[in-house]
């Protein structure tokens, strides 16, 4: 029965589990194996990289990155800034959510862009950190 319940609370609020996303607020951030210091060190990640928090443990969370990789990162390397990374080869970031709106700029695979308004599906509103800003198709990024 209480099975039941919670699957009909998920049906009934599917916004209920909302994803966390924040990105790495420190310029070499350790990503570890275990939540620890003393873990095995699995790469190191740069400033505005964005994670997915799948769950804290004290100091610590772990997090999910856009190739499905997981790892623990100190909680307080973590930021409340929102980034997106592009994903397709090239994506263009136009001035108007809308196909043909003028192009701002085109940014690479591995990017990382700060989210200035999750707006809606499927256009998104980025900011370069050179401080160029517009839209980007949602489909173009990792992060939201």
């Amino acid at each position: 029965m209480r099975r039941l319940f919670f699957l009909l609370l998920l049906i009934a609020a599917p916004g209920a589990l909302a994803r966390e996303f924040r990105s790495i607020g420190e310029n070499a951030t350790p990503m570890y194996d275990a939540p620890s210091v003393k873990a095995n060190k699995l790469f190191v990640a740069s400033r505005f990289y964005p994670v997915e928090v799948i769950v804290q443990v004290d100091n610590w969370t772990k997090v999910r990155d856009a190739a499905g990789d997981l790892s623990w990162v100190e909680k307080k390397t973590l930021s409340d800034t929102r980034t997106a990374v592009v994903t397709a080869a090239l994506a263009d970031v136009r001035q108007r959510a809308e196909d043909g709106a003028p192009l701002v700029f085109q940014a690479r695979r591995g990017v990382a862009l700060e989210i200035v308004e999750l707006g809606a599906d499927p256009w998104v509103k980025v900011r370069h950190r050179d401080g160029q800003t517009g839209f980007v198709r949602a489909n173009q990024v990792w992060g939201l």
